[in-house]
């Protein structure tokens, strides 16, 4: 077996992702069957000595049949109220499940705020530790009865991906309703599944779809694929499989787990803040920067001077978060600004012997900045 694979069954803290579909049906709500055959497989490695973190979908898919939804609503409104319900119907089997094997979980409602702010990631961070540390299992969730971008646009998956750097995870597991990563629709006949991908490189002829109308997640395989590349540009290695496959997903065995498709670890183990300012931040402008200074911040690691920008867009403060602009106008970094946007026009250009001396600091320390390429 592979060396990733083997890092996942040697992973003493493990981040494990289950989508709707894997857990409920749009006609009889939570399936306890699944759900149970998961909370064995999770108290199984828990049993190996490994810490698990639980990142749950399917509390508005928990929701819909209580209250007589045939499909998953549309609007915001009745998605918050269905969560509402599937929230406490998700906890409650979570809880009793688990209780076959005593062992106690916690449940952690994220926003995507939580993730963007600064402040609430720290916070967030703290939580999970110490939930690990009282031997407690986190089932952590959208906060999806308050939130709004995320139940639009947001995902479990790349929420798992944020939580598994959060906690320093040694692996993390996204559970599907699919096998593994296909090179096309697994339902064609030609379609090969990739049981490894060593580098960002093998995804480039991969051709996946999203989920359709009738779907219950609000995810499918491309997020799936950008929550793996990003835990595995972090330093964590991956496995996609089938939630059917749970139990030899999370195999201990020597050789590891023999399913799915495993992503290699193609990058170092980042700070948190780098990894936060790179994934999780929430940009509020952008500074264009001349090929000198892209060199200086890029290949030189030095701090962002005001000389070599020549051009911001955005509403900004400072402290705020913005990316950085090569002169072809694509992003090459990130991170915090230390002027307001409407102090820059007047700094811009300019060396730090031209301005004044309350002025000549950087507009974005090194400290402060990660780059944004593979």
């Amino acid at each position: 077996m592979t060396v990733t694979r083997r890092q996942l069954a040697a992973a003493r803290r493990v981040v494990v992702k289950v989508g709707s579909s894997s857990l409920t049906s749009l006609s009889g709500g939570i399936d306890p069957l699944r759900l149970d055959a998961l909370v064995d497989a999770l108290a199984a490695r828990r049993a190996a000595g490994s810490q698990v973190v639980l990142v749950s979908s399917g509390a508005i898919a928990a929701g819909l049949a209580p209250l007589g939804l045939t499909r998953r609503p549309r609007d915001l409104a009745t998605q918050q109220a269905a969560a509402a319900v599937g929230q406490l119907l998700l906890a409650q089997a979570y809880g009793v499940s688990f209780a076959r094997h005593r062992q106690a979980i916690g449940q952690v409602l994220l926003t995507a705020d939580d993730m963007i702010r600064r402040a609430h990631y720290r916070n967030a961070q703290r939580t999970l530790e110490r939930l690990l540390g009282l031997d407690v299992l986190p089932v952590v969730n959208e906060n999806d009865t308050v939130a709004t971008d995320e139940i639009r646009v947001g995902d479990n998956d790349r929420l798992a991906a944020l939580v598994a750097h959060l906690i320093g995870a040694d692996a993390l597991v996204l559970l599907s309703d699919i096998d593994g990563l296909y090179d096309g629709d697994p339902r064609s006949p030609g379609s090969r599944l990739l049981a490894d991908v060593d580098a960002p490189t093998d995804l480039a002829a991969v051709q996946v779809a999203r989920p359709g109308a009738g779907s219950l997640g609000t995810g499918g395989m491309a997020t799936k694929i950008t929550a793996a590349a990003m835990a595995a540009a972090a330093g964590i290695p991956v496995l996609l499989a089938a939630a059917d496959d749970v139990a030899a997903g999370l195999d201990v065995t020597v050789e590891g787990p023999k399913v799915g498709t495993a992503f290699r670890p193609s990058g170092r183990r980042m700070s948190a803040r780098r990894f936060w300012l790179r994934h999780a931040a929430d940009v509020r402008g952008s500074l264009l920067l001349d090929a000198g200074a892209v060199t200086a911040v890029i290949d030189r690691r030095r701090s962002l001077l005001a000389a070599g920008i020549h051009g911001i867009t955005g509403e900004f403060v400072a402290g705020d978060v913005v990316d950085l602009l090569g002169p072809d106008g694509m992003v090459v970094a990130r991170g915090v600004v230390g002027f307001d946007a409407a102090e820059l026009p007047e700094l811009i250009g300019h060396r730090s012997r031209e301005l004044p001396p309350e002025q000549r600091r950087e507009v974005v320390h090194a400290d402060d900045l990660v780059g944004m390429g593979g």
